[in-house]
């Protein structure tokens, strides 16, 4: 049982090694508050909050495209730069459209999602982030200087 485990949790640091993950995480946590507060019925002890809106099929649009696009962060990581820069807009968009973004938290997170998206860069070969983390193994041809003066 305890090998089962550490083989999945080997599998799934490999998967989310190779692809966005952390971008499509908060992707997907700034679309679930958009979707949720605007058709919420909160109460603060004997006093209810409704953030009901008329925009709440703007807000339920933006979320589910927020779903969407942190699902398409996750498995079709060529399409990052795309999503990255649609969760930044959408994030942006849900301000006004949903209750504040979200009550900030659908804004602050589709904000780091999208500039987690944009900025990943696919893992390259083994062989290559090996000689790049190990300088020292690098081999200076004899004859030239590197020691400075």
């Amino acid at each position: 049982m305890r090998v089962a485990a550490t083989a999945a949790r080997r599998g799934f640091r490999t998967w989310r090694d190779e692809r966005p993950f952390w971008a499509g995480l908060f992707t997907f946590a700034a679309g679930l508050p958009i979707i949720y507060f605007p058709y919420a019925h909160l109460k603060f002890g004997a006093i209810p909050l409704a953030l009901s809106t008329s925009a709440g099929a703007g807000s339920l649009i933006i979320g589910v495209l927020l779903v969407a696009l942190a699902i398409s962060l996750w498995f079709h990581q060529q399409a990052r730069v795309f999503a990255g820069i649609a969760v930044i807009l959408l994030a942006l968009v849900s301000f006004p459209v949903a209750n504040f973004g979200g009550l900030l938290i659908g804004l602050t997170s589709g904000l780091i999602g999208g500039s987690l998206a944009c900025a990943w860069i696919p893992p390259t070969a083994a062989a290559e982030s090996q000689s790049a983390a190990n300088p020292a193994s690098t081999t200076i041809p004899a004859g030239e200087d590197h020691g400075g003066t």
